[in-house]
């Protein structure tokens, strides 16, 4: 009992002794922790917000759309176990807020089926005593700011308006996210879409099967029943594809800075633990003359390392699951990856720990330990700094840098690490302001797409014309095409001609450039196993599209599953007339300017919409990064801390001797200032070097298996680069700069102890 009182009063007082460090050590491992936690949960649930939603609403597996209502016996086919539907259909555009939206309204039930049937998340479903109730899915909601009760007005194809109310919000996994999936999705009642639009629809079905594998196969045989009746098809894998991207990417970015992190934290905390032992040695020897056992002494060490590390791994616990709790809900944190991310920090801050603990418990009895550091000759860096005849306060300090080889490189690398880290998070900065810069690099040559509402098309494109800060006017149409052996559909684009085309962001290959030729998304060829120079036959709407691969664009939606094409490619009852035009602006043009302009001309005849840059969708990875590069900061910061100490402590009766010598304060200072910055120097130019060499690589290669596809990725400036080095160094040297000042002002006898 006694010898655990007196074990205890000595790691409270020697942690009371180094509160700052201690501190710091914590709130790097909670940093690391949490980000970890966040990461696992937005990995996850990249996944699970369709996982989940599928199985609140029994989701149906495949999803079809035809002419008509199917007239083929679909549940008859093998491996179908239930249908959803069929349900009529309408393309409407809704007017919300001065914007518009193009959206699908469809007709459901007043009893939500036992397929397919969505959840309300707000509100309640449609009721016959409110026929003019509309219930919304809620991405697309939150798009319109649409709360319940909130006017709902659309636009029919006639261009009739009808204003509804919205009686709930929902949530589905019949499709993707809003507005990464097009069009948004609303339901009413069978009667009032009749009301709305009594002509033009189509219909949706759903199959819900057996086995979900399947629906490869079952979509394959949807294809041969149904033939030119069908218009498009779609499985639960490309509504889980689409529902995962933003997160994903989020995910990944913080998995990799917490992985990398963790690494640089249990440096930090190996460091810290064998600079304490070093400091500790006649303390250990003191407690090993009283009786205290190896065992004894090395619980005693990893208790008071250790317990700094476990302290922080719980902090960071409760950190994460609470951002996580609050920005997805509480639902949303899954129990097993955080504790399994918790019990694994656990282990290796232990693991970080154990070594010096170890090495700790060795020191034998003998009171009086030699406090010398190791001797030996000067490194080559300081016999350069003699040969080259600098300053002998700066001579000492290089000598002093290398004097224990083993921390040095400890700390170099611990520093190294967190500057790497921070180089790549400054990448995926730039490549976010490439994206604004130049949007055209990712498919944004237009800044404003025109659709005919109350105008016909040429109409529209005279106004457009008209304007003085249009430069160029694409026609265009979107349309949804089978894909061969797939039994799925893919989107196909098509903007301007084949001998004038839209500028696409060829990165591989050429621009198409007559009709029978094709770019297409990393996505798209990876689906249907193509390459640049393939032909491949798809099927729009019963017609034949055959053309052959000229190019690879970035394509940054449908993960990159899209393939672009001149509109003179298509089939005329496909491109004749257009479907929207996309408007490229001239040089300094205000797009909210030209649009207010075209809608002022058209007596608000035309659909215009301002086009949605990739980049404002990953704004919050801005902050992701000021908040992990400030963790990683903190975890530099430990290690310069650690690497004082150990010099200070190595250097003590050095510094007595030499200032007895007559070195004033301030040389002291340089010599101590001088042992720790070199450290430092070399560790931030090394990460920084990593950093800008493998950041481009790191972007590419997540853009490519995203699908967007390689060659978005941006390195740091050199400007920047730069300053982030000089504004680390600086920093660092500053931090050194404290404890050094204190010793090179202190008595004599004190410093030499």
């Amino acid at each position: 009992m006694s010898a655990t009182l007196a074990g205890t009063r000595w790691v409270r007082a020697d942690l009371r002794a180094r509160k700052g460090q201690a501190v710091l050590t914590v709130l790097a491992v909670a940093g690391i922790v949490a980000a970890l936690i966040t990461a696992a949960t937005l990995l996850e649930d990249g996944t699970n917000p369709w996982r989940s939603l599928f199985a609140q609403t029994d989701g149906a597996h495949v999803w079809l759309y035809t002419d008509g209502s199917p007239q083929a016996d679909l549940g008859a086919i093998d491996g179908v176990t239930a249908t959803a539907g069929p349900y009529r259909s309408v393309p409407v555009t809704v007017a919300q807020n001065g914007k518009k939206e193009p959206a699908a309204l469809r007709a459901m039930p007043a009893t939500p089926p036992a397929v397919a049937h969505p959840v309300v998340a707000e509100g309640r479903w449609l009721d016959p005593a409110q026929p003019d109730g509309v219930v919304v899915e809620r991405s697309f909601a939150a798009t319109l700011g649409l709360r319940v009760g909130a006017p709902f007005t659309i636009i029919a194809l006639s261009g009739e308006r009808h204003t509804l109310y919205v009686r709930g919000i929902a949530d589905t996994a019949d499709q993707g996210f809003y507005p990464e999936w097009t069009p948004g999705l609303a339901y009413v009642l069978p009667p009032m879409l009749d009301r709305i639009e009594p002509g033009r629809s189509e219909w949706v079905t759903g199959l819900r099967l057996a086995d979900p594998d399947a629906s490869q196969v079952v979509s394959q045989r949807v294809v041969v029943m149904l033939e030119d009746d069908l218009q498009r098809v779609y499985t639960w894998r490309e509504v889980r594809a689409a529902m995962e991207l933003d997160n994903r990417l989020l995910g990944t970015l913080l998995a990799l800075f917490g992985v990398v992190g963790l690494v640089a934290a249990a440096l930090a905390l190996a460091n810290a633990a064998g600079g304490r032992v070093l400091g500790q040695l006649r303390d250990l020897a003191t407690l090993k003359s009283m009786g205290f056992t190896r065992g004894q002494v090395a619980l005693l060490l990893l208790v008071e390392h250790g317990a700094l590390g476990l302290l922080g791994v719980a902090l960071g616990a409760a950190a994460g699951w609470g951002v996580v709790a609050t920005v997805l809900g509480a639902s949303s944190v899954a129990p097993v990856p955080v504790l399994l991310i918790v019990a694994g920090t656990a282990v290796v801050v232990l693991a970080a720990v154990g070594v010096p603990a170890w090495r700790g418990s060795r020191t034998p009895p003998i009171p009086d330990v030699p406090a010398a550091p190791p001797r030996g000759h000067l490194s080559r860096l300081a016999r350069l700094a003699l040969l080259v005849r600098l300053p002998p306060a700066l001579i000492l300090g290089t000598r002093d840098a290398f004097t224990r080889r083993t921390p040095a490189f400890l700390t170099a690398f611990g520093l190294a690490v967190p500057m790497m880290m921070i180089t790549i998070g400054l990448g995926v900065w730039a490549t976010l302001d490439n994206f604004l810069a130049h949007p055209e690099q990712v498919g944004q040559h237009a800044s404003l797409y025109v659709r005919p509402a109350k105008v016909d098309p040429a109409a529209a494109e005279r106004i457009a014309g008209r304007d003085g800060d249009v430069a160029e006017i694409y026609p265009g149409a979107d349309v949804n095409a089978l894909a061969p052996g797939e039994a799925r559909s893919v989107r196909v684009r098509a903007i301007g001609a084949s001998t004038k085309p839209y500028p696409f962001p060829v990165v591989e290959g050429r621009m198409y450039g007559r009709p029978g030729e094709a770019v297409a998304g990393q996505g798209l060829l990876d689906l249907l196993g193509l390459r640049i120079g393939d032909r491949v036959r798809l099927t729009v709407g019963g017609s034949p599209l055959i053309v052959r691969i000229v190019g690879r664009t970035v394509e940054p939606d449908l993960d990159g599953e899209v393939l672009s094409v001149g509109l003179d490619s298509l089939a005329a009852k496909d491109s004749v007339p257009p479907e929207f035009y996309a408007l490229a602006l001239k040089p300094g043009a205000d797009p909210a300017e030209v649009r207010g302009r075209l809608l002022a001309e058209s007596a608000e005849g035309l659909d215009v919409q301002v086009a949605v840059n990739p980049a404002d969708r990953l704004a919050v990875i801005r902050v992701v990064i000021v908040a992990l590069i400030a963790v990683l900061a903190l975890i530099g910061l430990a290690n310069l801390l650690t690497a004082s100490a150990l010099g200070l402590r190595d250097h003590a009766f050095d510094l007595a001797v030499l200032k007895a010598m007559g070195l004033t304060p301030r040389q002291v200072m340089a010599t101590l200032v001088t042992g720790t910055g070199l450290l430092v120097v070399l560790g931030v130019a090394a990460g920084a070097a990593v950093g800008a060499s493998v950041v481009k690589g790191l972007i590419d290669l997540q853009g490519y298996t995203s699908g967007v596809g390689a060659g978005i990725g941006r390195a740091p400036s050199p400007l920047t680069l730069a300053v982030t080095v000089v504004i680390a160094v600086g920093t660092a040297l500053a931090v050194a700069l404290i404890p050094a000042r204190r010793a090179a002002r202190a008595q004599v006898p004190v410093t030499s102890r």
